[in-house]
């Protein structure tokens, strides 16, 4: 057994002290968007500080707890609070959390991050589904000795997110009359936001909107096999001609103010899974 399969399964020990529930659903809840845990019946919160090897959020609106309970009538367990390679951990540490899931008995993860959109047709409160992604963090959680019970050496990734549950969202959107974009994700390492060159060159290289996570979590599911959805909210525009300074709490109340949109697509995906 490799190092970190046996800290998967001490973290998963000491989660089965409080919970003997297998949700098939996996969440992973991204800056401004915890609220969707008040749609959630809750029947267990577990805080990060009581998981063995559990990384520990640092950062402001990330609450850091691990929520059990049932959504639009289906298991779920959803991260209130993600961890940034930004924090000062590695990559696998970041990741931890969704190998953690997967023993737990997670098949689907659904994503969810704050973005600055850089695509000029994008707007401030805009929802994107996530289509594709660019890794420019310059690193990998994959890097190193692979454990082939956890997943193959070279997973693929021709479709890192589920064209299945991309067109359940499109159609939970559609019935809600939810206007939602769709395009390319590029994460970068962060913590400080992009200048106007940078700007120019993401978008230059095929990037629709940008932010600091999500993709390192998505490559391990996929490692894993697990079904990804992912969505973005549009916090702030990120135009290099007409770029203004980055006004942190101006994000946080862009993406609250989105929040209710995301919280029906996502809802709305669960109740369409046969799960």
């Amino acid at each position: 057994m490799s190092e970190l399969v046996q800290n998967i399964e001490e973290a998963v020990e000491a989660i089965r002290l409080h919970t003997k529930a297998e949700p098939p659903i996996g969440i992973i809840l991204g800056t401004g968007l915890g609220g969707l845990v008040e749609d959630i019946e809750v029947e267990t919160v577990i805080s990060y500080d009581e998981i063995p090897h559990f990384p520990i959020s640092t950062v402001e609106y990330h609450h850091g707890k691990l929520i059990f309970g049932t959504l639009a009538g289906k298991s779920v367990v959803a991260m209130q609070g993600r961890i940034h390679y930004y924090e000062g951990y590695t990559l696998q540490q970041v990741t931890f959390p969704v190998r953690v899931m997967k023993f737990l008995g997670i098949s689907i993860l659904m994503v969810s991050n704050a973005a600055g959109g850089m695509n000029p047709l994008f707007r401030r409160g805009d929802l994107m589904i996530i289509t594709d992604h660019i890794n420019l963090i310059g690193d990998n959680p994959l890097i190193g000795m692979n454990d082939e019970t956890l997943g193959p050496r070279f997973p693929d990734m021709s479709e890192p997110y589920s064209n299945r549950l991309i067109e359940l969202a499109s159609e939970v959107a559609l019935e809600n009359r939810i206007a939602v974009q769709k395009g390319v994700f590029v994460a970068v390492a962060g913590p400080n936001l992009e200048t106007r060159a940078e700007y120019r060159f993401l978008r230059s290289i095929g990037a629709d909107v940008v932010g600091m996570s999500t993709v390192p979590e998505v490559i391990v599911a996929r490692h894993m096999d697990l079904e990804v959805l992912g969505c973005s909210i549009i916090t702030d525009e990120c135009f290099p001609d007409a770029l203004e300074p980055a006004d942190i709490p101006s994000i946080i109340k862009a993406a609250e103010k989105a929040e209710p949109k995301l919280t029906a697509i996502m809802k709305g995906v669960v109740s369409k899974l046969s799960v």
